[in-house]
């Protein structure tokens, strides 16, 4: 049985719920929006086990764009699964199992296949915002073929960012392909929760001038971007800032504006002392597949790329990423911020060095949307954040403290700042309430147990546990199915009950010698309306769950 995290498994029942037409309207094309880094491969896996669970006759086809994907993906279905009749059609892989009723697939090698693949009754996209509008791209022949053979077919799409430069948000206006988001993952909930990781920012002393170079399409024009921000003094300087910033840290990535420009960035980092490659669309794959190997070993401490590892790049120990290519793209910024969100051994957060102004542009990473993008691009040029005087992170301009250092800025900035901007001008790398809250979430203390009682309640059994400020109360579901019958089992579990939890309060309470009581407890927030219920046992132990906080009174 997968074990899915409380957001994860909440998306899946969001889906359902828009399949089961909640309200009077049945879904058939929707979107999960989850960040990089909160584990897209295994709410993949689970909802092709449980949709074969349901339907043991459906096919369905999981389709992305690159081998890397594919190959993460049939992965983890089958790491979760290993009965799972899963099979793979991908060129770059040299596997073609079109017949496999989980078909894990590449739009390149599959779009004019349908003869082989064959109906399907769902169709799973990731990365579904490299999907375009228009019906004669491969994307677009695909599903209308599958559609042509299949009218009921469902198809739902998983990506970070749920908007395109070109046409908006992926739900809204003509030609668009889903109906709605379902569901919904914060950024900045999944870090204050400690499912991803922190994020810093600094305030460099180079920055890129794009003020003279055209836009084509909605975003610069290529050739006259990389003209303007591949100059060699440039370069210099915002590498001799990236390595003094990066020599503790284990893996950075620098995104580029073209090939020579990222060729550039390599060359000065190597004359800093440090390993450094490149990697562009035009890398051969076998060379492309050594490097991110070596990369990931740190024996490469840093990549400069161009036009790829935006997506579909899994090395969770980056934790430095070079923003060195500007552009208009809301997707793009939040992709490229995104490879530094997965949590890594040793690694305590990661450091965001915005060369390109992307920050500034279009807000703090857990907050951006395409509508405020908008927004922010309206006001292009408009400064709302400043370097921190003593550690040089970008804070509000109206603050008065570093939420990172506590450093007071003088007095003649500080008036300016009250003068110059308002409050909601404040774009860091995280929001504020974010920032706030991972203060809070570190601080929060341990609280001794000074007491608990275990009792039945309606459907399973209440937890009453009491410590000096106060007393706390949890109710496990047992009874229950679904959502909340998972929580009780992790809870059983955590308390150091069997792998097979009771199923009735009076089975429980005949098991309750094999629940072990905590020597202390801990709240931190976790999220704008959730709390995080740590628990730790004598032996060293520690269970911990989100749940709402008003679960939890006494």
């Amino acid at each position: 049985m997968l074990q899915l995290r409380d957001y994860q498994r909440a998306s899946l029942d969001a889906l359902q719920a828009a399949w089961g037409g909640a309200g009077g309207s049945r879904l058939r094309d929707g979107l999960i929006v989850l960040p990089t880094g909160a584990g897209k491969s295994l709410v993949i896996a689970a909802l092709a086990r449980e949709s074969l669970e349901r339907a043991p006759e459906a096919r369905i086809v999981v389709v992305t764009h690159s081998r890397e994907l594919i190959a993460q993906n049939h992965r983890e279905l089958v790491a979760s699964w290993p009965e799972a009749p899963a099979g793979i059609f991908s060129a770059g892989l040299g596997r073609r199992e079109a017949g496999a009723q989980i078909l894990v697939c590449g739009i390149q090698s599959v779009w004019d296949k349908l003869d082989a693949i064959g109906p399907r009754d769902l169709v799973v996209v990731d990365e579904a915002h490299l999907i375009p509008r228009a019906a004669e791209t491969r994307y677009g022949r695909f599903l209308a073929g599958l559609r042509a053979l299949r009218p009921e077919m469902r198809v739902v799409g998983f990506t970070a960012t749920p908007y395109r430069l070109d046409s908006g948000r992926l739900d809204e206006g003509e030609g668009c392909l889903f109906e709605r988001i379902v569901f919904e993952a914060n950024v900045g909930d999944l870090i204050q929760r400690g499912w991803l990781s922190p994020l810093v920012s600094k305030a460099t002393l180079t920055a890129l001038d794009v003020s003279g170079v055209g836009r084509r399409g909605g975003d610069y024009i290529p050739s006259q971007l990389e003209a303007a921000v591949n100059q060699d003094w440039i370069t210099r300087a915002a590498v001799e800032e990236m390595v003094g910033y990066g020599r503790s840290r284990r893996a950075w990535l620098a995104f580029c504006a073209g090939l020579a420009h990222a060729e550039a960035v390599r060359d000065a980092v190597r004359r800093e002392g440090f390993s450094c490659e490149t990697l562009s669309g035009e890398t051969p794959r076998r060379q492309r597949d050594r490097l991110v190997a070596g990369f990931r070993a740190g024996r490469i401490r840093c990549l400069t790329s161009v036009g790829v590892l935006a997506t579909g790049f899994n090395v969770p120990e980056v934790d430095l990423v070079a923003l060195l290519r500007p552009t208009q793209s809301t997707g793009l910024y939040v992709q490229q911020v995104g490879r530094a969100l997965r949590q890594a051994p040793g690694k305590t957060d990661a450091l965001i060095l915005d060369y390109a102004g992307l920050v500034r542009m279009h807000g703090p990473v857990d907050i951006v949307t395409a509508r405020t993008a908008a927004q922010v691009r309206g006001r292009e040029g408009a400064v709302r954040a400043k370097p921190c005087p003593g550690c040089g992170a970008l804070i509000a301009l109206n603050a008065s403290t570093c939420e990172a250092c506590w450093v007071e800025p003088d007095a003649e900035e500080a008036g300016e700042a009250r003068h110059e901007a308002a409050a909601e001008d404040a774009l860091p790398i995280l929001s504020e309430p974010v920032t706030q809250a991972l203060r809070a979430r570190a601080s929060a203390p341990w609280q001794p147990v000074t007491g608990w009682a275990l009792e039945a309640s309606p459907g399973g059994l209440a937890i009453a546990l009491a410590c000096p400020e106060g007393g706390h109360r949890v109710r496990l579901d047992l009874e229950a199915s679904g959502y909340a019958r998972e929580k009780a089992v992790l809870w059983w579990r955590g308390l150091g009950g069997g792998r097979d939890a009771p199923t009735s309060a009076d089975e429980a309470l005949a098991r309750l010698d094999e629940l072990e009581r905590p020597a202390s407890l801990r709240l931190r927030p976790a999220g704008r309306l959730n709390t995080e219920f740590g628990l730790r046992f004598p032996d060293g132990r520690v269970f911990a769950d989100t749940r709402r906080a008003e679960d939890l009174a006494a």
